[in-house]
């Protein structure tokens, strides 16, 4: 059925000299317009309006064999289609074209080649304008003029008026004429190029041949967004690969990767000092809060419960053995436990940095057990003689955990407060008194400890406060001078019990 805007081309085409319609591009792709000449001036009927081309994943439209056709690009002596190529300077489209003057957006050809159109088969859109659907069928059989020879079909193609847009067109037209395009496409600039015009063409072969390209070479973050905005223009077979690279197939990949990476920088990694390192600036940089509170805490609870089993098996040994068998089974113990204590330190510090030690720092308040273990090996001389360094790893966890309560990077609950004090302060105390650790760094951590117990105890309600500072009298000196904060702290505290009770207060 014929529209009134049908009929009005079709008018416009009886005046015409020559009859012309304009076949416009998919919305997705560049802006194009076909002109077709038939060079038949008997012509009173406009053709009909060819159908939406789609493409499929399948095959290409024809089985061609460049390699046996006798055709050759731009040969004038044996073509029998002559494209021009014209800069679509307004970006422009029209349903039909009545005339062409020279006030028209469409000026002369930029370009003329000369095609074969058992080449141009090739692609389903050029297949589509030499079909007998878009031409009168007349005119289609007629392939010899008596009086001019070999008839002539022309073509007029609106490119995007771009820089090397005209280039590029070449490039797939000449395509058309090659049996080996992966031979032709050199480098991924030039299959990004080349896709779209191929897309639009609907010249499959070179779509494939573009896509596989792209597939196996490395990309630029300029050259991803490239590649973001040709994926809706592919089929889903075509883009797969793509895609697999460009987003994950489930939401927690990050969560993973960083978890994965963790692991590997605390147990496999031969240098382990640069690859934590390296994972502490990934955690940084490519996580979210929620994400490094999830992979932290994850690792942090399996390291800490190594640290339990090891040091419960070597508190508690439940073997019989030579004592050669029983030494090495109680440095294996000691080992994996200062090993895991190592890693549960550097993930405390992680955590701190990213202020996601919550979770951190009520587990490490809930350690009666473990705090046990740890003063009945202290007991013990074979730590001394094989991880000296043990004690020092404890109390730096329990600081960095301490100091980020006391200085608000974690707001702990009454409770947590005080049992992290409550369990770990015995600890503090053994090591001060029984464990000879040298040099300055080790009397600066114990004093530094304190401090930190001592403030925590003064965020305390008196009556829990009373308890604590009661075990805080190992801190005191010879010289009463030398330890200052721990009667900062006594003074904080009578200052408060000597005020009136509540109730008064309250009157």
């Amino acid at each position: 059925m014929s529209t009134a805007n049908d009929a009005n081309c079709a008018g416009a085409a009886v005046s015409a000299p020559k009859k012309k319609q304009r076949i416009g591009t998919s919305s997705g792709l560049p802006s194009t317009l076909a002109v077709i000449d038939l060079s038949d001036e008997s012509l009173t009927k406009r053709p009909r309006k060819p159908p939406l081309l789609r493409r499929t994943a399948s095959h290409s439209l024809s089985h061609f064999s460049p390699s046996s056709a006798s055709a050759d690009f731009n040969d004038q002596s044996t073509a029998d289609v002559v494209l021009g190529l014209l800069f679509d300077r307004q970006s422009s489209s029209f349903d039909c074209v009545d005339d062409f003057s020279e006030s028209s957006s469409i000026a002369s050809p930029e370009i003329q080649i000369y095609l074969h159109s058992r080449v141009l088969h090739r692609s389903k859109y050029f297949a589509a304008l030499l079909s007998d659907r878009w031409q009168q069928k007349s005119d289609a059989t007629s392939s010899m003029d008596e009086e001019n020879g070999p008839k002539i079909l022309s073509i007029t193609h609106l490119i995007p008026a771009s820089n090397d847009s005209m280039n590029d067109y070449l490039t797939v037209l000449k395509l058309l004429y090659s049996d080996d395009l992966l031979f032709s496409i050199d480098n991924l600039s030039t299959a990004l190029d080349l896709l779209p015009i191929a897309l639009e063409l609907l010249f499959e072969d070179c779509v494939r041949a573009c896509v596989r390209f792209i597939e196996a070479v490395p990309w630029s973050e300029d050259d991803e967004k490239r590649i973001l905005s040709l994926i809706p223009l592919l089929s889903e077979e075509e883009s797969k690969e793509l895609l697999a690279r460009l987003s994950p197939l489930k939401n927690d990949s990050s969560e993973e990767m960083l978890h994965g990476l963790i692991l590997s920088a605390i147990h496999s990694h031969s240098n382990m000092a640069f690859a934590k390192a390296f994972v502490a600036k990934l955690l940084r940089d490519f996580s979210s809060r929620e994400t490094a509170r999830k992979v932290l805490d994850a690792a942090f609870d399996k390291s800490l419960r190594v640290v339990k089993q090891s040091l419960e098996e070597y508190s508690s040994p439940d073997f019989r053995g030579s004592h050669d068998e029983t030494e090495a089974i109680q440095r294996l113990n000691l080992h994996t436990a200062v090993t895991n204590l190592k890693h549960v330190l550097w993930l405390v510090e992680r955590m701190i940095e990213l202020r996601v030690a919550d979770s951190a720092v009520k587990a490490w308040s809930e350690q009666a057990s473990l705090t046990a273990d740890l003063r009945r090996a202290f007991l013990d001389d074979l730590w001394r003689a094989f991880f000296p360094g043990l004690p020092s790893v404890v109390l730096r966890c329990t600081c960095r955990l301490a100091n980020a309560v006391v200085t608000g990077n974690i707001l702990a609950a009454r409770q947590v407060r005080m049992k992290l004090v409550r369990d770990w302060l015995p600890v503090l105390i053994i090591c001060k008194e029984r464990v000879s650790i040298m040099g300055s760094n080790s009397m600066s951590l114990y004093v530094e400890l304190e401090e930190i117990f001592l403030r925590i105890i003064s965020t305390l309600p008196i009556s829990d406060a009373q308890e604590l500072l009661q075990q805080c009298l190992s801190f005191s000196t010879r010289n009463i001078d030398d330890c200052p904060h721990l009667i900062d702290a006594f003074t904080t505290w009578f200052r408060r019990a000597n005020r009136p009770p509540q109730a008064d207060l309250c009157e």
